[in-house]
Order: C-alpha cells, then sequence, then structure tokens
C-alpha cells in the first residue's frame, strides 16, 4: 500500500519544489520574511531558528518538516472539542518515495521529552528513517489531544501539531504532481 507524507500547502508558493525555510533566504528573500515571521510570537519561539537537529547536523530550519499521518486527524480532534479551525486548509500528499533521495528521520517529539522550543532536542527523539520502512500512523497521540483541550480552556493561541511524529527531510521535494487535499475529507 502507497504510504505518504503530508505538507501544508503555503499560502504563497513559488516553483515546483518544497524547500526549506533556511534555502528561501537565498532564493525568496520575501517568502522567507513571511514565513520566519511566525518564529517571533512567542518570547522563545526565536530560537527554534538556531535550534539544532541531532543526527542531522543541522538547523531546525534547514529540514522540511512533515506529518507521517493524514491531516483530517488533527482536523477531527479539533471540531471534535468544538475548536474553530478552518475547513478548507490544504495539504500536499506526498508519496514516501520523493524523499529518497533526502536524508531523512523521524523526531518522535514526545511530552514526555519535549521541553520547549528553547531547549535542545534530545537525541533519543530523532530516529534515521529508511524509505522502505516507512508507515504513516493511523491516529493522533493522546497527549496531542489533551493539549488541544488544555490549551483551548485556557483561551490560549496554539500549535496545531504538538508531540505528532515529524518527518524531518534534508533537501528538496518535488511537488509538481501530487495530489493537494483538504483536512475535512479523509478518504
Amino acid at each position: 500500500m502507497q504510504q505518504y507524507v503530508y505538507h501544508m500547502v503555503p499560502s504563497e508558493m513559488k516553483g515546483d519544489k518544497l524547500i526549506p525555510l533556511n534555502s528561501l533566504k537565498n532564493t525568496y528573500a520575501q517568502l522567507y520574511e513571511k514565513y520566519t515571521e511566525k518564529y517571533f510570537d512567542h518570547p522563545e519561539r526565536p530560537r527554534l531558528l538556531r535550534k539544532q537537529v541531532p543526527k542531522l547536523n543541522c538547523l531546525w530550519n534547514d529540514v522540511l518538516h512533515f506529518l507521517p499521518l493524514h491531516p483530517h486527524f488533527v482536523y477531527k480532534a479539533l471540531t471534535s472539542l468544538e475548536i474553530k479551525t478552518k475547513d478548507k486548509q490544504f495539504f500536499y500528499k506526498i508519496p514516501i518515495e520523493k524523499l529518497k533521495n533526502n536524508k531523512n528521520v523521524i523526531y518522535l517529539y514526545s511530552q514526555e521529552r519535549y521541553r520547549g522550543p528553547a531547549d535542545p532536542i534530545d537525541e533519543n527523539e530523532i530516529e534515521l528513517l529508511a524509505i522502505e520502512d516507512y508507515k504513516e500512523l493511523t491516529g493522533l497521540p493522546s497527549a496531542t489531544v489533551e493539549y488541544y483541550k488544555s490549551e483551548s480552556r485556557k483561551g490560549n493561541r496554539f500549535g496545531l501539531f504538538p508531540y505528532i511524529p515529524h518527518v524531518l527531510s534534508i533537501g528538496d521535494v518535488e511537488i509538481n504532481d501530487v495530489e493537494i487535499i483538504t483536512w475535512d475529507e479523509f478518504v
């Protein structure tokens, strides 16, 4: 069975490849400025721009970040908790083979080891990924759902993908022929 990773479709896209944020600096400086703005909405988040990724020996924004599960699971959890969100959020549905020429890892992003955006990533949270062994996740971690509940009750703005493992990939990924899906539909 075909396996996929998912990446939110950027509001502004140039070219037919996803490229890491730090690579945008040289090729599309205006897009780099736009997409780094989100790192300045919290006092600790600017440190993500200098955060190291163990086993890849690079920075957090030198890699592409992918969800290893269909985004409908995120949408379903948010809406079941009556958290207001966009219905038509678009994602690239990318066959995992498109990452075969890149160096890839799984960032486990476990609640037990995560200490915030300013702290280093625990090396045990990073596992090398062999494309042929990759399997999509079939549901959200319970810690993610609890985080949504807690932050929503507090009235806080919060991230959509906490404690969901991420596929981190060094390199570009062609998306000119990939399917675009919305997270409110699941086939």
